[in-house]
């Protein structure tokens, strides 16, 4: 039986998913994050203990470390869990090589930083299906957020990420390099074709209006009522209403320090001559 538990990061309003088989005790980690406190960059690792905690308590075996895009709000804990269990694999889709190459320019890293995708023990294709011991996993490609945005079906579960959040906040934001709200309407309508009483885990929550926490929703329930994108949505509607809305955001508070380690598997930037590492933070002088 697939069980799932959600762990929750009030800093950056993140879900982290742990997928189980209760029988099988296969499992794997969806969205993992690193504690990282920007004003003196420490980094802790509150949210990987809590996750390994409870892999270790009801003995799972940890297959893989999914992750549905590069994000732009949180530093990726893959590598820590990876550490903690050497079998899980971390992997993303193919597209991933797609953002690489954007922000290798953008950071000015070193010829010698592979945009292949190669940091990534795997890359994914659309539509394909994989197995974690019992658990079956089906991707689906659901680009706009990121072009390597990734969605992953588990049975009647679906783990969305910043594609499509709770019915009363709507969807991810475009405006990221690459990114297409023309894209994220074609990935939504393809996660609508789904079944309605499929379960959609969100990999944000911004409590809109002071509510209590929520992450689960199902697509019958986004179909209806999301309020941004719902069945009855125009796809002008939304592109125009997605554009105006992004051009008065700003950007994510840990977008810098996040897209650096996350396009690069979650891997820390090695350590220098004096044996500590450095983030790259892009000057943008008027």
């Amino acid at each position: 039986m697939i069980e799932v538990k959600p762990f929750y990061d009030a800093a950056t309003f993140t879900l982290t998913f742990l997928v189980y088989d209760s029988s099988s005790k296969d499992a794997v980690v969806i969205d993992p994050v690193m504690d990282y406190d920007p004003q003196g960059s420490v980094i802790s690792h509150e949210q990987s203990d809590a996750i390994t905690e409870f892999v270790k308590n009801k003995n799972l075996s940890l297959h893989y470390i999914l992750e549905t895009h590069a994000h732009a709000d949180h530093l990726s804990s893959s590598q820590v869990l990876k550490k903690r269990f050497p079998k899980a694999l971390v992997v993303i889709h193919e597209k991933i090589k797609e953002v690489q190459k954007v922000f290798k320019g953008v950071f000015n890293f070193e010829e010698t930083f592979p945009t292949d995708g190669s940091q990534f023990d795997r890359l994914l294709k659309d539509n394909e299906s994989f197995k974690a011991g019992s658990i079956v996993i089906k991707v689906l490609h659901t680009p706009g957020h990121t072009p390597a945005c990734a969605s992953f079906l588990i049975e009647d579960h679906l783990f969305t990420g910043d594609a499509l959040f709770m019915p009363d906040y709507g969807t991810g934001r475009c405006d990221f390099p690459s990114g297409s709200s023309d894209n994220l309407f074609e990935s939504i309508q393809k996660i609508y074709q789904l079944p309605d009483s499929t379960k959609v885990y969100v990999g944000h929550d911004y409590q809109p209006n002071g509510r209590a926490l929520e992450f689960q929703s199902t697509i019958g329930e986004e179909k209806r009522s999301n309020i941004q994108l719902n069945e009855n949505t125009k796809k002008e509607d939304f592109i125009q209403f997605r554009n105006r809305r992004d051009n008065t955001l700003k950007a994510p508070r840990l977008l810098l320090p996040s897209i650096q380690v996350n396009i690069n598997a979650g891997h820390l930037p090695k350590p220098e001559a004096n044996g500590k590492a450095y983030l790259k933070i892009p000057l943008n002088v008027s």
